[in-house]
């Protein structure tokens, strides 16, 4: 029956408006329930200090004169105002009870208490002095603190006194309850918290406020005994803030809750005035009310300055914390987690503004209905958004999309989504590598096998990239039997010859200038150079045999094979320092001028042409040549017709004549009937060194060869 009806109001609330869902339930908790239990958020007594000290500014200056665009030359500005303690109070106050009666229009009740010389309770418990008009106009008529009225007359006790006194008075929540539980009215609880704000002396005057709201409830409870018009009191909590003004030094210390007898616990606040103030009072009402927030983003507002155009807006919302439980389950929201810009107290969702193309009948089915209420209601945002759905608007929202996050993706992202980049398969092979079965104890004084597992799992995890893009060395093959022997405990001689042969491939394919598997994704062009590539999987090679340097002298022989063939040989070296020479010149150069540059090219491009001309006439002069049938064999059997073509290059393109075909093979047949010229045999890519008996045993001229040359 309970789980029945209790699915019938969940039902219920997704259907009609929340007052219907929740008179349901209320009606059967009465109904139901064999001791109603009514918690400390059902009584609130607000308790507001009024004596002389509280007409102080609060020292947080606001522009009153605003209209600063349209004024006329010679008129002087108004200057900034300053609220007194006593404005900021009562405005915190006032939106602390805006947000209850917005969120609980029924079962959470506020008394209102206001302190000087004597106490004036300025509404009762009833539920139709429960609204903010109310509670104003009954502070209009009190009017601010008189600032020459004797302060020594004047004392917040008395109006703590008369918090405690209207706790002990019972609601019509509590007289109804009552009513029902006839025959054991005791059943019925009564808790409540006192909320107050003054101007504390020092932390033993707040010690001797929280002595007296305990005496205050000893009394008052030994006369709601006898009494059937009273309840005792059995849990109060009192929640003292010290307000004051902004620039000066505080003289009361924050304390935590702490509890001073069974009956009472106390909490202390000390804060500074203005929207410091506000902004505590907004943390308390979600702590005492179990709230919570929610962002709304990207909420499209006409500008009234440009009609024609519109900006987007967010607006802050509060509601129950049972709306987040969605979220939560999900995980896209954490319990302890926050995004508050005030206190990390409170949780925060942000939902995108979504128009939707349907009207309200048909919306999507609902988990349930909460009251909201927005955190700074007098916004123009705020209105537009609250005035758009009392106009019977539907508004859908939606959770905004993760973007702009230097994070990789989600594993679950794939098809259809943003491209994985973890390396999934490798991880894969990780956990097949590390898998853990039973085994039987043994009584062996060495590691257990849990304790073996651990290790094996630390070395496989020492140095182990989980992104694709981090890494080149786990992304090349030719790295894979160094990495997978290099995290054994111990390795074998045969272990480390086959690390060594994988650092020799890398540095024969260095060599050969092989490509590397470096991911260019988020990078402009065409990636890094091919040095920087190989320069950077040395690099990680080295992190990765350095790391597991402590398993052996093995390991160790490992490493130093790697350090030393890193290291770039002589030859390659040279080249690297001729190749910076030749840059040095080409800077030199630039700086000269640009018709210096236009003449060294023109003649070099001179050079190429007589270069050109002299091998077309060698060409000319050995197609003239008969063929003799004394010609020795050459010595050299590499085909005429193939240095021609590496000569000149230009005579592959197009198409080929039958007189070329010809002429080729009429060379080809020349070419082995006579000896090869011992110059071009010992040549370097076609181009022979002359009068090299001319140099020295060290390679360098000496003085009368140099002169020689010149």
């Amino acid at each position: 029956m309970r789980k029945f009806l209790s699915s019938t109001a969940k039902l219920l609330s997704s259907c009609y408006p929340l007052q219907f869902s929740l008179d349901i339930q209320t009606s059967w908790s009465y109904s139901f329930a064999k001791m109603k239990m009514f918690s400390l958020s059902h009584k609130t007594a607000f308790v507001v200090d009024h004596c002389p000290y509280m007409a102080e500014s609060c020292r947080q200056q606001v522009e009153f004169d605003m209209l600063t665009k349209n004024r006329s030359q010679g008129v002087i500005p108004l200057a900034p105002v300053s609220k007194s303690l006593w404005t900021c109070a009562v405005e915190c106050s006032m939106e602390y009870c805006r947000i209850l009666y917005d969120i609980y229009p029924t079962n959470k009740l506020v008394n209102y208490i206001v302190s000087d010389s004597e106490f004036h309770i300025l509404n009762s418990w009833n539920q139709e002095d429960q609204n903010t008009q109310e509670l104003m106009s009954a502070l209009a008529a009190v009017g601010p603190p008189n600032p020459h009225e004797d302060p020594e007359c004047c004392s917040i006790l008395h109006g703590l006194v008369a918090a405690v006194e209207s706790l002990c008075k019972i609601t019509e929540y509590q007289h109804q309850a009552r009513t029902e539980l006839m025959d054991r009215a005791d059943r019925v609880s009564n808790r409540g918290r006192i909320v107050c704000l003054t101007n504390a002396k020092s932390d033993t005057h707040v010690r001797m406020l929280e002595d007296c709201v305990l005496e205050t409830i000893q009394e008052q409870n030994k006369l709601a005994a006898g009494s059937d018009r009273l309840m005792q009191i059995q849990q109060c909590e009192l929640v003292l803030i010290h307000t004051y003004p902004l620039g000066e030094d505080t003289l009361v210390s924050d304390r935590p809750k702490k509890e001073i007898s069974p009956v009472l616990s106390s909490e202390v606040h000390s804060v500074r005035a203005g929207r410091h103030l506000a902004a505590k009072l907004n943390i308390l009402v979600q702590q005492h009310f179990d709230l919570a927030s929610t962002t709304i983003t990207n909420i499209p507002m006409k500008e009234e300055q440009h009609a024609n155009t519109s900006a987007n807006y967010d607006v802050e919302l509060l509601h129950h914390r049972e709306a987040h439980m969605e979220f939560i389950k999900s995980g896209d929201l954490h319990p302890a987690g926050s995004t508050s810009r005030d206190s990390g107290l409170k949780e925060t969702v942000t939902l995108k503004w979504c128009t939707p193309r349907t009207n309200s009948v048909e919306l999507h089915y609902c988990t349930g209905a909460y009251r909201i209420s927005p955190v700074d209601v007098n916004s123009r945002p705020s209105s537009c958004l609250t005035n758009f759905l009392l106009n019977g608007r539907s508004v859908l929202l939606e959770q905004p999309r993760k973007s702009g996050s230097k994070d990789p993706p989600s594993i679950s992202e794939g098809c259809g989504g943003r491209v994985t980049d973890y390396r999934i398969t490798d991880f894969g092979e990780l956990m097949r590598e590390n898998r853990l079965t039973p085994f039987p104890e043994s009584g062996s004084s060495g590691k257990s096998p849990s304790e073996r597992a651990k290790d094996q799992l630390e070395r496989h995890t020492r140095y182990w990239p989980m992104i694709i893009s981090q890494t080149t060395i786990f992304n090349m093959q030719a790295v894979v039997p160094l990495a997978n022997l290099i995290v054994k405990e111990t390795l074998t001689e045969d272990d480390v010859l086959t690390c060594q042969k994988t650092v020799y491939n890398l540095v024969d394919m260095e060599r050969k200038n092989d490509p590397l598997p470096v991911s260019t994704v988020g990078t402009r062009g065409k990636g890094p150079k091919r040095d920087e590539q190989y320069r950077t999987m040395w690099n990680e090679l080295e992190t990765l045999v350095r790391t597991h340097v402590g398993g052996g002298e093995r390991h160790a022989r490992v490493l130093e094979c790697v350090t030393a063939c890193r290291s770039r040989p002589p030859e390659e070296e040279e080249r690297k320092k001729r190749g910076r020479k030749r840059e040095d010149k080409e800077e030199k150069s630039e700086r000269n001028g640009k018709d210096m540059e236009a003449e060294k090219n023109w003649q070099e491009t001179e050079r190429l042409k007589g270069a050109l001309e002299r091998e077309k006439e060698e060409l000319v002069e050995s197609e003239v040549i008969k063929d003799s049938p004394d010609s020795p064999e050459p010595l050299n059997k590499k085909p005429r017709l193939a240095l021609e073509e590496t000569q000149l290059p230009e005579k592959a393109k197009g198409p080929v004549s039958l007189l070329t075909l010809w002429t080729n093979r009429v060379n080809t047949a020349n070419s082995r009937k006579h000896q090869e010229f011992a110059g071009r045999i010992s040549s370097v890519n076609n181009k022979a060194e002359l009068y090299q008996h001319l140099k020295d045993d060290n390679g360098m001229e000496t003085h009368e060869n140099g002169k020689a040359n010149r």
